[in-house]
């Protein structure tokens, strides 16, 4: 599992003023949080976090805190961020501290390995679930959910029961939802070659009147 370290500074002032006078040193407030931790407002540089997330991990990199303060070789994950809709800059980070001795939740991004022989045949691939949601210890927290889709033909489908975990690593889920399919061509190509076989039967039809008269 990937582990980097994090350099942050804690913060007294709170609020909205103090959370735009920080962005306009180019830093990002935050908070850290977790079971018997005591909440703690942060602030962080915004390039720093975003190379200490930048391992094949992503956003459930193991990053210990470093600091003046209670936060100080505690390890946590990213648990959220805001990011501005329009501009894409950071505005907030959430950190949580985790017990490395206790399982976590967290969501897995789903990698699709491999092209489908129903590909080559001219069908689609469709990822249905771009995340799954798995259980583990914090060291077993795999980098992706890899599934080899190359013997997968025209209508087969992998369900969330199908997964090869790991060791140690769980899926919860309460129904055996789809992950991914293989679809012949898209439904609207299938009707968009209808109209055009039926436009052009409707002028076979107009034209044949024509024919006799001559």
């Amino acid at each position: 599992m990937a582990q980097t370290e994090l350099m942050v500074n804690s913060r007294e002032a709170l609020g909205k003023g103090s959370a735009r006078s920080l962005r306009r040193e180019g830093l990002v407030p935050a908070v850290v949080y977790g079971k018997n931790v005591e909440p703690c407002a942060l602030s962080v540089d915004p390039k720093a976090l975003k190379k200490s997330i930048s391992t094949e991990a992503g956003l459930n990199t193991l990053i210990t805190l470093k600091g003046d303060g209670p936060f100080d070789g505690q390890v946590v994950i990213l648990k959220d961020m805001q990011v501005d809709a329009v501009v894409g800059t950071l505005m907030h980070a959430d950190f949580q501290v985790i017990d490395l001795a206790a399982k976590v939740s967290v969501m897995v991004p789903v990698h699709p390995v491999g092209k489908s022989a129903g590909e080559k045949e001219g069908g689609n691939l469709s990822v249905i679930r771009h995340e799954v949601e798995i259980v583990c210890l914090p060291s077993a927290i795999p980098a992706s959910i890899d599934i080899d889709v190359t013997e997968m033909q025209i209508g087969d489908v992998v369900h969330v029961e199908d997964l090869q975990l790991g060791d140690g690593v769980e899926a919860p889920h309460d129904a055996n939802f789809t992950i991914l399919t293989v679809v012949g061509r898209m439904a609207e190509e299938v009707e968009g070659e209808e109209l055009e076989e039926g436009v052009e039967g409707a002028e076979a039809v107009e034209a044949a009147p024509e024919a006799d008269a001559e």
